[in-house]
C-alpha cells in the first residue's frame, strides 16, 4: 500500500470518526450555555474571516472593487431574504458590470 493511500484511509476514517462522535454524543454530554455561546460567535467569526479573505484577496493582494461589490450586493440581498438564484445573479452582474466599465 502506498503512502498516498495510507493517508486517504486514514482521513477518511478520521472524518468518518468526527461524523459519527455528534449522534453518539448527542444526548449523553451536555454543554454550558457560555461555551454553547462561545461556539456559536466562533463558528460567526470563521465564516465572516473566510468571506472576508475570499471577498478581498487574490493571490496574496487585494482582489479590486469589483469582487467586494459582488459580495456587499449578496450579501444584502441574503440578509432581505431574496431568493437564492437572485442573490447569486445580482452578485455577478454587478461584479461584471463593474469589469465591464473597468473597475478591477
Amino acid at each position: 500500500m502506498s503512502a498516498t493511500v495510507a493517508v486517504i484511509l486514514m482521513l477518511a476514517v478520521g472524518t468518518y470518526a468526527l461524523r459519527l462522535v455528534g449522534p453518539v454524543l448527542h444526548g449523553r454530554l451536555e454543554l454550558p450555555a457560555r461555551v454553547q455561546e462561545l461556539l456559536s460567535a466562533g463558528a460567526v467569526v470563521l465564516l465572516v474571516a473566510l468571506l472576508a479573505t475570499g471577498a478581498l484577496t487574490e493571490d496574496g493582494g487585494f482582489a479590486g472593487w469589483a469582487r467586494p461589490a459582488g459580495v456587499l450586493i449578496a450579501g444584502v440581498l441574503a440578509w432581505l431574504r431574496a431568493p437564492f438564484a437572485v442573490v447569486v445573479l445580482a452578485a455577478a452582474a454587478t461584479a461584471g458590470g463593474l469589469r465591464a466599465l473597468g473597475v478591477a
